[in-house]
């Protein structure tokens, strides 16, 4: 369906996450990947979505030369709770505070994609909130001892087993969670798609 509306654009995903890649496996989007390196540093005033919004258009700056026709999706993903985001952690310990923190608990993942053309950019994002049971450390440590998260914001992905066993209610998108609103980035392709 969408492969169709795409055929004349060379679409770019700046994403090393095999869950993105995958997403667009399964939107059949045909796609090449190139990730390049940026410090994700975000200013401190910013707040839940202004944190995505800008660390996905910053990842696009990386993207000098964008060819007529390429479409670079960038994206990023954030736990946000009590004010503050929750990034990837920096090692077990850190990963063991998080989870502590997010145990029988709300909070809210927000995801950003943004979508660079020669001539024009465009971000959207989705925000998804997600309600943990309380989380024993044994569950905690067994969790990190066989999925080792250590690349997910937050310490953990709804798709491994502490989503299984820990998430007691979700509302939004689950995609979104697992870091891209897929049905956003379906409705924007093919409106970038349709404009041209």
């Amino acid at each position: 369906m969408l492969k169709k509306h795409l055929l004349n654009f060379d679409i770019v995903l700046a994403s090393g996450s095999p869950r993105r890649q995958h997403f667009f496996k399964e939107l059949d989007i045909d796609f090449k990947i190139d990730v390049r390196e940026i410090k994700e540093i975000f200013p401190p005033h910013l707040k839940a979505q202004e944190i995505t919004n800008y660390l996905a258009q910053l990842k696009a700056t990386a993207f000098k030369e964008i060819k007529e026709n390429q479409i670079v999706i960038t994206s990023d993903t954030i736990v946000w709770k009590d004010n503050r985001a929750i990034g990837k952690p920096k090692d077990k310990q850190d990963a063991i505070n998080m989870l502590q923190g997010l145990s029988g608990e709300t909070h809210s993942v927000f995801t950003s994609v943004c979508f660079t053309t020669k001539d024009s950019q465009q971000t959207v994002y989705d925000c998804t909130k997600v309600q943990f049971k309380e989380l024993t450390i044994n569950e905690i440590e067994y969790y990190l001892e066989t999925c080792k998260p250590y690349d997910k914001a937050g310490s953990y992905g709804i798709q491994d087993w502490l989503g299984y066993v820990g998430i007691e209610k979700i509302e939004g998108c689950f995609f979104n969670v697992m870091g891209l609103p897929t049905r956003l980035v379906y409705k924007t392709l093919l409106e970038i798609a349709n404009s041209k």
